[in-house]
Parts: structure tokens; C-alpha cells; sequence
């Protein structure tokens, strides 16, 4: 642990908090334009508005906010008495976390597949996918807040 950190825990939770909300609405986000993109023809303009949106959004809000939600959860876990190594909970979260991430890499992958006017999946398979952020989340707030284990 790194006692220097402990003083600015507060800020560094706070800041942390504001990056996971900003990763979380793209993430709640992206997969619903997926939906809609995934009804509309190929080629046109309107499926080139989508690849827009889908890239800026990608791009300019949900990679920093993943980023600054990992940086800052690093250093949060660096910060003496904010991580009990024995408690399970912080596995389960950890777990989610990374699950969250390889569920965000999904997303991304699917993007280039949609800015190369491929559709792989059906809006169907979107709307299922856009319920997985919310099962992290719901499982990752619950660690953090009731640490049940």
C-alpha cells in the first residue's frame, strides 16, 4: 500500500466514480444504436450517421472514461484500507470488472464491423446484449456497497 495515497482517498473515489458513470452510459448506449443500426440498409446516409455516432462515442467518451475507471480503481486499490485482500468481494468485483471490459472490447470490435458496412448480428442479439451492463453493474455495486463476503 501506498501511504501518500490516503489523504487524497476521497478525491481519487470521487473522480473514479464520475469515470465509471461516463464508461456506463456508453456502455448502456452503444449497444442500443447497434440495435438501431443493425434495421437500417447498408451504404446509405443513414447508416453512415450511425458509424459517426458510434465511433465519437467509442472514441471520445466511453475509451478515456474506461481508462480513468481502471487508473483510478488502481489507484484506489493501492490505497491503504480500501482493499481487504482476504475479503471475497473484491474478487467477485475485480472479476466484473474485467468482465465489463472484455464486454466493452466486444463493442468495439463490433463497431468496425459495422464501420466496414458488415451486420453480424441482429437487433435482436443487441437488445440482449445491452442488459449485460447492467448485470455487471448490479453485481459490481453490490460488492462495493454490502461486501457480502
Amino acid at each position: 500500500m501506498i501511504e501518500a495515497l490516503a489523504p487524497l482517498y476521497l478525491w481519487t473515489k470521487s473522480v473514479h466514480l464520475m469515470a465509471v458513470m461516463a464508461w456506463m452510459a456508453g456502455l448502456f448506449y452503444l449497444p442500443r444504436l447497434y440495435v438501431y443500426h443493425s434495421d437500417i440498409p447498408t451504404g446509405g446516409a443513414e447508416s453512415a450517421r450511425f458509424m459517426t455516432m458510434e465511433r465519437l462515442l467509442l472514441r471520445a467518451i466511453m475509451n478515456p472514461a474506461m481508462i480513468a475507471t481502471w487508473l483510478l480503481g488502481i489507484v484506489l486499490v493501492l490505497t491503504p484500507g480500501v482493499v481487504s485482500w482476504t475479503s471475497g468481494w473484491w474478487y467477485v468485483k475485480l472479476l466484473s470488472v474485467l468482465l465489463m471490459t472484455g464486454f466493452h472490447m466486444h463493442l468495439a470490435r463490433a463497431r468496425r464491423q459495422f464501420a466496414e458496412d458488415k451486420r453480424l448480428r441482429n437487433q435482436r442479439y443487441w437488445r440482449i446484449m445491452n442488459e449485460v451492463p447492467t448485470l455487471l453493474m448490479t453485481t459490481i455495486v453490490i460488492m462495493v456497497s454490502v461486501k457480502p463476503f
